[in-house]
């Protein structure tokens, strides 16, 4: 009987360690429960610094569409998609991960992510999900409350500084930005700060935020770029899934013609990032006009009839958009944000009184790194944006930032400046900078102003209906969800 028991108790034992290795076999390795955060941060990394493609061209005219109506072109969008959400899940989990392994860095960096897209998503929106967000898996929370807009900008800039506090002195491995340099990192850390805070330029007196002085104490006590090697961008490569985002998008070829509003922002200050963002009309090509000829480019009114501009078009008198950009699988590198565009960040807060210093240095600084940034990365081109190009555009009376004499002057120099290094780089930046400053001028039809907003997705009516029906109300009144409507940070 003993043995019988003993027996018995054995192959238990035995089925039970059986099924124990059988649980561990059947594990399927392409849903791990863990994940070291390196491995999650390459693709967050390569996701966020994609080009933003066309529609904030159509936005800040730089390009027409010429074989239909483009709603964006004309100002008549309506609704936008919380698609960043999506991104900000991948963030989240990498977040988790670090903390699991108890690396800061990681969190940092995580931190940082996370601000970057709820800043794209308030200034798209307004109000929006934060302090609930995300919280589905570990909280239940499938319905997040909408924070008002300063909410939102207060986490975030908060979010920021625990960034910098948090990240560590050890090489960051997964990073394609800085290759694992974390003093890079904590560099594109405070000198994103001091982006939001200048977009927050109307709330410069508010309290809560203090953003005078937080300004210049970022500016005077952490580390921020210093030079063009300090960009915050992506080198693309010629392999498979890491070519340039508009490499071999064929509607370059088709309708997408240039826009005259930027022509001749770039001809009237001879500009000659001209011959490297646009190819020349037909009729200049046809004639045999140097590529260095400013009448050999122009485009369509983005105010215009469709028909209007494609007559043009067909006659060739347009431009393209450069074929460097659809036919070169590596073209140039992409800016999250970048050294020019701090610099006239810096001119900017010198002018508004934030901090001491020289606006013009710091302006004609964002110029030349604009130039150096081209020169590297647009070899073809380099003779037109060297050394000697960038001296005698200085001078230009319409660039030279001497010959402005009031603030409103000297900004709006700045901002026109910086609006012309966004052509295919900083996304929607040029546009958010003219709802702020009214720089640079927008042309539109009748009632058709340019909007400060877009309506909330479809999908939150359906799936939030209380908590996104309360956030128009209180921003705007009951059931106003109009994309005219001035969110907090415009007002």
């Amino acid at each position: 009987m003993n043995k019988i028991i003993t027996i018995t108790g054995l192959l238990i034992i035995l089925t039970f360690a059986s099924c124990t290795k059988l649980q561990e076999y059947n594990e399927n390795p392409n849903n791990v429960k863990e994940v070291h955060p390196q491995l999650l941060l390459t693709n967050i990394v390569w996701d966020a610094f994609q080009v933003e493609g066309a529609n904030p061209m159509y936005a800040t005219h730089m390009i027409v569409q010429t074989d239909r109506e483009d709603i964006i072109q004309y100002y008549k969008w309506n609704r936008g998609d919380f698609n960043y959400y999506n991104d900000l899940r991948n963030v989240t989990k990498m977040i988790e991960e670090a903390e699991r392994i108890q690396d800061p860095s990681y969190i940092a960096i995580g931190k940082l992510f996370r601000a970057y897209y709820f800043y794209k998503l308030t200034l798209q929106f307004g109000d929006i999900p934060y302090s609930q967000a995300l919280k589905g898996e570990s909280e239940g929370i499938y319905t997040p409350v909408y924070d008002s807009q300063k909410d939102v900008f207060i986490g975030i800039l908060k979010e920021l500084e625990e960034a910098n506090q948090l990240i560590s002195d050890n090489p960051i491995a997964g990073d394609i930005v800085y290759r694992g340099n974390p003093d890079n990192w904590k560099k594109l850390i405070n000198s994103f700060r001091l982006k939001i805070l200048i977009t927050l330029s109307k709330k410069e007196n508010d309290n809560d935020l203090n953003i005078k002085n937080t300004f210049a104490n970022i500016v005077a006590s952490q580390p921020i770029f210093t030079s063009i090697s300090d960009n915050a961008q992506i080198a693309f490569l010629d392999q498979l899934g890491s070519r340039y985002t508009e490499f071999n998008n064929s509607n370059y070829g088709s309708g997408r013609y240039a826009d005259s509003t930027m022509i001749k922002r770039l001809r009237d200050r001879q500009d000659p990032r001209l011959f490297i963002y646009y190819g020349q009309t037909r009729e200049a090509k046809e004639s045999g006009l140097p590529i260095d000829d400013f009448n050999g480019y122009d485009g369509g009114n983005p105010i215009a009839s469709p028909d209007y501009n494609n007559r043009k078009a067909v006659d060739g008198l347009s431009s393209r958009v450069n074929l460097r950009y659809t036919t070169n699988p590596v073209t140039e590198p992409h800016n999250l944000l970048s050294y020019s565009e701090l610099q006239f960040i810096l001119a900017e807060a010198v002018v508004r009184g934030w901090i001491s210093g020289d606006a013009k240095t710091y302006y004609d600084n964002g110029i030349k790194a604009s130039f150096k940034f081209y020169y590297d990365n647009a070899p073809e081109y380099a003779s037109y944006v060297d050394d000697n190009a960038v001296a005698t555009y200085l001078t230009n009376p319409l660039v030279d930032f001497s010959t402005a004499s009031s603030n409103d002057e000297k900004i709006e120099k700045i901002i026109t400046q910086k609006f012309l290094t966004t052509f295919l780089q900083g996304g929607w930046l040029g546009y958010f900078e003219h709802l702020r400053t009214g720089y640079p001028h927008l042309d539109h039809l009748p009632n058709f102003a340019p909007p400060y907003r877009w309506m909330y997705p479809e999908t939150e009516y359906r799936l939030n209906a209380e908590n996104v029906t309360a956030a128009i109300s209180s921003q705007f009144g009951v059931g106003n969800d109009n994309i005219r409507e001035k969110t907090w940070w415009l007002k």
